[in-house]
């Protein structure tokens, strides 16, 4: 599945709702989510890991959509294939 595609799939289920709940809650619910992604990254527990990488896809994905930002193009756009700080594949900047 392309990002596009899983983003247009959360608008299809979850958008009435997120447009009722509004940015700045979903928003909150996306922080929650990351916090959550957080832990279970400190636990070390895979099953939780999968789970919580998706919420947060599924989360960002809601948020793109409430503000009308095609998640894949603005991926795209930030990275091209190369690191978008030095120009270079393998990155080769100091930080980040």
């Amino acid at each position: 599945m392309r990002i596009r595609e899983f983003q247009e799939m959360i608008k299809e289920i979850y958008y009435h709702k997120d447009k009722k709940r509004g940015v700045e809650k979903t928003f909150f619910w996306f922080v929650e989510e990351v916090g959550e992604l957080a832990e279970a990254l400190r636990k070390g527990d895979r099953e939780a890991l999968e789970e919580e990488f998706a919420d947060v896809i599924a989360w960002l994905a809601s948020l793109a959509n409430l503000v009308d930002i095609d998640l894949e193009e603005a991926a795209k756009k930030k990275y091209p294939g190369v690191c978008p700080y030095c120009g270079k594949k393998p990155c080769e900047c100091e930080e980040k």
